[in-house]
């Protein structure tokens, strides 16, 4: 998934993209891509600098926070970033991050890595905390059962050991002053 900026003529460029979802490895990330991506944006040359805008479509595989029920979820992602050659990341020393900084991306041999734009984007696009549906119940702290299938007979109540003392203390009627 490279983009070839040898291909760039003019100074903008529309592009359309589709690959296929086996396309970008995820096999180390929290989700699973299980559509095609599709990949719209447009490309703006001036200099060595290029901006690419537009969107990366795909539908992802989660994992239920609640219950971890894999679950399907179309994700469209957003984004804006400027890429520089790789010889303007100096590193100047400790400097405070700017504004500009956190939409900027480096390339090299005159390719720009997409399946790292999209997989970056897929990320930002991701909730914090994925939900099979808002209504998940989740599953039973005690032994598991995932209470959106079934039901199970343990009894939820749950005490603070550390206040135990203390329930036996009102529990205690001597009689003392």
């Amino acid at each position: 998934m490279f983009l070839d900026l040898t291909r760039i003529h003019g100074p903008r460029d529309h592009v359309e993209r589709e690959f296929p979802a086996s396309a970008l490895d995820t096999s180390e990330d929290e989700f699973r891509v299980v559509s095609g991506i599709q990949l719209s944006l447009d490309v703006e040359k001036k200099d060595r600098r290029y901006r690419l805008a537009g969107t990366a479509d795909a539908t992802l595989e989660l994992h239920c926070s609640r219950c971890d029920d894999a679950f399907t979820q179309p994700v469209n992602a957003p984004f804006d970033v400027t890429y520089l050659p790789q010889s303007a990341n100096t590193g100047d020393g400790e400097r405070e991050v700017a504004e500009e900084d956190l939409d900027s991306g480096f390339y090299e041999h005159e390719t720009i890595d997409l399946g790292q734009l999209v997989r970056e984007q897929f990320y930002l696009a991701l909730p914090m905390k994925p939900l099979c549906s808002p209504t998940c119940r989740g599953l039973c702290p005690v032994c598991g059962t995932n209470r959106n299938t079934g039901t199970c007979s343990c009894d939820a109540a749950w005490e603070d050991p550390r206040l135990a003392p203390l329930k036996d203390l009102l529990g205690r009627d001597d009689g003392q002053q």
